[in-house]
């Protein structure tokens, strides 16, 4: 009897699958860090997804059935048709993986992204919309998903098969299933400096440049051309001009108020308050009267053009017509290869926002333009997570400011029947433009992201903004702190909570799985049970068999 058992307990353990050392695979469950799409009201107007949770079976873009499942696409898959799909069909949410080499993907799909981003954001979605860095797990993920989705177009065994056997299922959830909250109290900081003219009473020239970014995701928006661009030349010139200014020899017969403002992707909301405090609430400010132009430096890193945009064409005689007069010699002398062009567009009162930094000035009759690479204000490259260093042209950057800085000077010193501007150069020598320095203020600037939301309450961006007061406060004089703060009654500028939440993935197996599961194991139960039934008789067999070699 001993013998049958023991028998019966090495039949089990021959039967029983072997488990050898454990390999590499996949995590059953992996948590990662999604960053959500905006999420903010502008006055009355609401923008981006308004939703937070995620709970849902995650399924490829091209995939059928998306109802209630959560899409899952990497960069080149996130167009405007497949996102439109996802909302058509309800999806229970959408995330879209970004590669952590951003030089590797080509411009074409660049732009294609760009496209969607822009198209995401000008509407209200319900769904919620995230943005997650690719790493190997969610990688995996994508490629089961996508061989799940082709496995589905296939034929019936195919089908069955590959949901059986080869393909996992994933499960997508938001781990704080708290309610999205408004913030309120968002601050907007705007720096201003001063370098004084000499004479008495000398007019002013405006520089100014907003320096927060925009992007679909704000965790995710560096905005190294829009407008860390802008924020890098306004620097170069408030060093190259202190310079000409501590010489008496040299100092221009005008005052130069230099601004960095924030809020300049929400309507320019900083420089609107900064506008009236000082034209309404200050009993002497340099823009009240005897303004000669502003000069709104946006998008410069890039492009084969340079962009005068306007509100109103300049009359001849003004400084602004001069400034224009000046930069274009400035151009055909020195760069002939560079496009220059007036952009002349009208300020619609009836519209809720307004283009370029400049009509915040026009509508209170201060004659202004914006100088960009981008002749259309509605360009997908002023607003995307995309715009990152490694997508700008430091050369060009250097190219239009040593532009910028050489029409600035022919103007404040009337050189213009001095000599061409490539016989006679301000900034050389010692005082020119350095290529080391720009690349280092873009560095800078794009080491964080500078979104509103964050600069107020995040500690890189809000170091960021301090360091930009202390660079001001090096060249300049009268360096200020403008801090504006929305009504609680009426705010115009609502931001919401849960920007960057923390994701789980789980992998699971499909109902048919469990069937095939289910039938294996019964069967080998079954073999099991057969054999330990029915030992003695195989017993018997296997002896009689093995004792007649011995007799032979």
């Amino acid at each position: 009897m001993f013998k049958r058992v023991r028998g019966a307990l090495l039949l089990v353990l021959l039967c029983a699958p072997w488990r050898g050392r454990p390999t590499d695979v996949p995590a059953l469950s992996y948590e990662f860090t999604a960053y959500r799409m905006q999420h903010y009201n502008l006055q009355q107007e609401k923008h981006g997804c308004r939703n937070a949770v995620v709970v849902g079976e995650g399924r490829w873009a091209d995939d059928v059935g998306l109802h209630r499942r959560c899409v899952i696409m990497r960069l080149p898959d996130f167009t405007v048709d497949r996102f439109r799909e996802a909302l058509r069909q309800k999806a229970a949410a959408v995330l879209v993986l970004l590669p952590s080499n951003i030089t590797a993907v080509s411009q074409d799909q660049v732009q294609s992204f760009m496209v969607s981003e822009w198209e995401a954001l000008q509407k209200e979605t319900l769904i919620p919309v995230y943005i997650a860095p690719e790493d190997e797990q969610l990688l995996f993920m994508y490629d089961q998903l996508k061989m799940a989705a082709a496995a589905r177009a296939s034929s019936i065994l195919v089908r069955v098969f590959s949901s059986m056997v080869l393909t996992s299922g994933f499960q997508i959830t938001v781990s704080n299933n708290a309610l999205v909250k408004p913030i309120t109290d968002t601050a907007i900081v705007t720096l201003e400096g001063v370098l004084p003219g000499a004479g008495r009473d000398p007019p002013t020239i405006v520089i100014t440049a907003h320096y927060d970014s925009f992007g679909i995701a704000p965790w995710l928006s560096y905005g190294s051309d829009s407008n860390g661009s802008g924020v890098a030349v306004l620097l170069e010139l408030v060093r190259l001009f202190h310079d000409l200014y501590s010489d008496p020899r040299s100092h221009a017969p005008y005052h130069l108020l230099f601004s960095l403002t924030g809020g300049g992707k929400y309507n320019f909301l900083g420089t609107k308050r900064w506008i009236e405090e000082n034209l309404d609430h200050a009993e002497s400010s340099l823009i009240q009267d005897n303004v000669a132009f502003v000069l709104c430096l946006d998008t410069l890193a890039n492009g084969d053009g340079l962009f005068l945009h306007v509100s109103r064409p300049p009359k001849p005689g003004t400084p602004q017509h001069t400034f224009i007069q000046e930069l274009e010699q400035v151009v055909s002398s020195r760069f002939p290869w560079v496009k220059v062009g007036m952009v002349h567009k009208k300020i619609n009162l009836g519209e809720s926002t307004v283009a370029w930094e400049h009509e915040r000035y026009s509508m209170r009759r201060i004659p202004g333009f914006t100088l960009s690479h981008l002749d259309d204000p509605r360009s997908e490259q002023r607003g995307s997570i995309l715009d990152t260093i490694s997508q700008t042209d430091i050369r060009k950057l250097k190219r239009n400011a040593v532009i910028v800085a050489e029409s600035l000077a022919r103007v404040m010193y009337n050189l213009s029947d001095k000599g061409s501007p490539k016989e006679l150069q301000v900034f050389k020598g010692q005082m020119e433009i350095q290529d080391g320095r720009l690349s280092a203020m873009m560095s800078f600037l794009s080491s964080v992201p500078r979104a509103a939301q964050l600069l107020d309450r995040e500690p890189g961006p809000v170091l960021l903004v301090h360091s930009l007061e202390q660079q001001l406060s090096r060249y300049l004089k009268q360096v200020l702190r403008h801090t504006f703060h929305n009504d609680r009654r009426d705010p115009e500028l609502t931001f919401f909570d849960q920007m960057n939440q923390p994701m789980m993935m789980y992998r699971v197996k499909p109902a048919a799985f469990d069937l095939f599961l289910g039938g294996c194991i019964a069967v080998y139960i079954a073999v099991v049970y057969f054999a330990i039934q029915n030992f003695g008789h195989v017993y018997t067999k296997l002896t009689k068999m093995a004792m007649r070699p011995k007799q032979q």
